[in-house]
């Protein structure tokens, strides 16, 4: 064998040893690669919990400036929040003259706790807190005042989900 047929001999293909290399190359850069990936989909959980807990707020917080102006909210009594994360979904009746009969609604659907189990339905992945419990000891109650996550990890900031 002499010239292009020597040639293509020696190159057909891979030895042993350099397909060990390649895969122990392989190995280690998928195994360092594993703690970023972690990392990655903690920090889009936390991204997803921020944006939940900003919708909900913002639901209460919507609620109570409607119940506040609401003709007859003097009648109602109580705080002026929801008396659960269902009401702002369901709605309740627009009591303003020129609105009558109307309803209005805060949320589209409850978001859920992207930390908390899958199959809990969304409304009770959270934490609620009255708006007759103490701050330093959030407890449910008569209305949904605040809410928080569930879960009692840690975030990667150090601070706990639920004190978010």
């Amino acid at each position: 064998m002499t010239g292009p047929a020597r040639a293509r001999a020696r190159s057909r293909g891979f030895t042993m040893v350099e397909l060990l290399v390649v895969m122990a190359i392989l190995g280690v850069l998928a195994a360092a690669s594993m703690p970023l990936g972690e990392t990655l989909l903690a920090a889009q959980k936390e991204r997803e919990l921020r944006l939940a807990l900003q919708e909900i707020r913002g639901a209460l917080d919507a609620y109570k400036r409607a119940m506040d102006q609401a003709p007859a909210a003097a009648l109602h009594g109580g705080s002026g929040y929801p008396p659960s994360l269902k009401a702002l979904v369901d709605g309740t009746p627009d009591t303003r003259v020129q609105a009558k009969g109307r309803m209005l609604y805060f949320l589209r659907a409850i978001p859920r706790d992207p930390f908390a189990d899958a199959k809990t339905p969304a409304e009770q992945t959270w934490r609620l807190r009255s708006y007759a419990s103490p701050a330093n000891r959030p407890e449910p109650g008569a209305d949904v005042y605040d809410v928080h996550s569930s879960s009692d990890a840690k975030a990667l900031d150090g601070s706990l989900y639920a004190q978010w």
